[in-house]
């Protein structure tokens, strides 16, 4: 029996470049080899498309695929753009189709999409580079009170998040996200527990599959940026020292978040509890699968083996 080829995706033209590659690494190395033949696609920074060495054109690598494992991150890979690429040649992928990707990818859409299903998200306003300054930070100090979380409004990672608590950090702050995206999003900073809970599709029989909820402890003094999350200084608890009923309530705002954004396959959303209330942050619609990452963490909880984890995945793009 002839194996399927399985084409991974990896790289691209995202600030989230490093983690692609090691994503894709990762889905390469552990794709069992009894079943599939990994195909590694590279896409480079300036978004040409690699095999075997040479630069082809997509239409002409995807032709020696059976399926897409989108092992991508962010821009490009995260936004819906590779996603029409796949519709646009019949090429089954993993993960979220066109619609959902660009909705999600962009924080202030999907805020609007979750708080319509009725989960609790943090309040905030959109920041515009043509915005006045002075007239955005009375309105930041008038509608929340400090300390202020600073993000660009179409990265993943945390990348560029920060937390500040002074009108003059507000306005550095500000000014620093513009650089590496066109839309800024402040809201309002929640102290609590963190956590993320992933979402599997059509596993154990059920359509909707919560994995047990990861606690996140950053060091201390610090938050879950983007140094915290790979440098290995965070305690990530799987499963999370939540009581059961506490467990429940994030386990079900994440699969609700992850229906009410359109996600497909799989997704992972990062959450605040505080005081009995799960804060919604954001949901990721192809998370980290790298060495490091908290959803192959928390399948294996739960004893699916990553290799499993992956099979799983690539069944349910190829199911029709």
């Amino acid at each position: 029996m002839a194996k399927i080829v399985v084409g991974v995706l990896r790289g691209g033209p995202s600030s989230e470049y490093d983690i692609s590659l090691k994503t894709g690494e990762n889905v390469l190395r552990h794709l069992p080899q009894e079943k599939y033949k990994p195909l590694d696609i590279f896409i480079s920074k300036a978004g040409e498309w690699h095999l075997k060495g040479l630069v082809r054109p997509p239409e002409k690598i995807l032709q020696h695929i059976d399926v897409a494992f989108n092992a991508m991150h962010g821009e490009y890979g995260e936004d819906g753009t590779v996603q029409k690429i796949f519709r646009d040649h019949g090429i089954p992928h993993t993960g979220s189709e066109v619609m959902a990707s660009r909705f999600t990818i962009k924080k202030d859409t999907a805020k609007n999409l979750l708080e319509r299903a009725g989960l609790n998200v943090l309040p905030g306003i959109t920041v515009r580079p043509d915005d006045d300054t002075q007239t955005t930070l009375t309105l930041v100090h008038k509608k929340m009170a400090p300390p202020w979380v600073v993000k660009p409004n179409g990265k993943g990672s945390s990348v560029g998040v920060s937390i500040v608590r002074t009108l003059p950090n507000l306005e550095k702050a500000i000014s620093e996200v513009f650089r590496i995206d066109s839309l800024v999003l402040v809201e309002k900073y929640i102290k609590g527990r963190e956590a993320t809970c992933g979402v599997l599709e059509n596993f154990r029989n059920e359509k909707y599959y919560a994995l047990p909820v990861v606690e996140i402890i950053p060091p201390q003094g610090k938050f879950f940026d983007y140094q915290s999350k790979y440098d290995g200084s965070t305690k990530e608890v799987c499963p999370g020292r939540f009581s059961k009923r506490e467990a429940t309530h994030l386990q079900d705002a994440a699969i609700r978040a992850h229906k009410a954004l359109g996600c497909r396959h799989y997704s992972r959303t990062d959450m605040i509890l505080a005081n009995d209330t799960v804060w919604v942050l954001e949901t990721n619609t192809l998370p980290g699968l790298t060495s490091e990452s908290l959803l192959p963490k928390s399948a294996e909880a739960i004893g699916l083996s990553f290799p499993g984890l992956l099979d799983h995945l690539v069944a349910l793009a190829l199911k029709k």
